[in-house]
């Protein structure tokens, strides 16, 4: 997850339903990709009805990001960029913090479907973010949906008011590494840790559906409807329980079980359950599921 996570192996060995899709304009060669055999006995993936490609994602100097709005956002609205909390340029959130209303200046280049540039995004404010039972950054930017569409041709991802379902077939593109991951959901884990943070209701990907470092940020997409059901963030490294790149499951027994090589995403339709009327982000919103700043 944290810091180290631009630092990334050199090779990614896919199976079962995850596939590593490299774009015309892929990663260096030290992030080559395994995909997955053609023999290995998994079940056909259904017909995509979006293009799992690049459209909309965002390279940052650290992670990836996307171009996302509001079920109900409308273009002449302030365009939103969405990351990770641990990817936030001052860095990673202390559990129990939550930022809002910031200034920043974060740019990052925003990407057509194949992975081409084709224009600098720049945020003037840090919408929210935290570390804390989710891990995300919202940014807002200097420019509209409708000046993004003109400029680039390119719409944003809506971020979906829906809870996601086990075995919802996803998909995975890193604006940082220019590749896509096809995937699925495998349940959801009511407690994860890592090291001092602790997740809810965290998204758990399919086996073999193995990110790296560098796709923190990363929308996870629905092939059904193109919408954002939640944000690539963590994966365990090798094995070890509950530090460090090394997230584990915890039980309601408080008993820890890890899995070396699984994947993990967080929750985003958190954000829609805090929106006014005037599509404008309130913690203070009935029924809202963001974590608040502490009193």
């Amino acid at each position: 997850m944290p810091v180290p996570r631009t630092l990334l192996r050199g090779t990614l060995v896919l199976s079962g339903l995850a596939t590593a899709v490299v774009l015309a304009t892929a990663a260096p060669a030290s992030a080559s990709v395994t995909p997955a055999s053609a023999d290995t006995g998994a079940p056909a993936r259904p017909a995509l009805a979006v293009a799992a490609d690049l459209t909309a994602t965002i390279k940052l100097n650290n992670c990836s990001a996307t171009l996302v709005r509001f079920p109900r956002s409308v273009d002449t609205d302030r365009a939103m960029m969405l990351t990770n909390g641990h990817c936030y340029e001052g860095g990673m959130p202390a559990a129990g913090t939550v930022l809002v209303n910031r200034a920043s200046s974060r740019t990052g280049s925003l990407l057509n479907a194949s992975g081409r540039a084709v224009a600098t995004v720049t945020a003037d404010r840090l919408l929210y973010a935290t570390m804390t039972r989710t891990d995300v950054s919202l940014y807002r930017l200097t420019q509209t949906y409708r000046s993004i569409q003109s400029a680039t041709g390119l719409s944003a991802k809506t971020i979906s008011a829906s809870h996601p379902t086990s075995g919802t077939s996803m998909f995975i593109p890193s604006g940082y590494w220019k590749q896509v991951w096809q995937c699925s959901i495998n349940g959801f884990v009511p407690t994860l840790r890592e090291a001092s943070w602790t997740f809810q209701d965290s998204i758990r990907y399919n086996t073999g559906c193995t990110t790296i470092h560098g796709t923190s940020g990363s929308p996870i997409v629905s092939t059904a409807t193109g919408e954002v059901i939640g944000i690539n963030n963590t994966v365990n490294d090798n094995g070890e329980m509950c530090t460090l790149n090394n997230p584990c499951e915890v039980d309601q027994n408080g008993n820890t079980t890890a899995t070396k090589g699984q994947s993990y995403g967080q929750q985003t339709y958190w954000f829609t359950t805090c929106l006014t009327a005037a599509n404008t982000v309130d913690l203070n919103v009935s029924g809202c599921l963001l974590p608040k700043p502490a009193a």
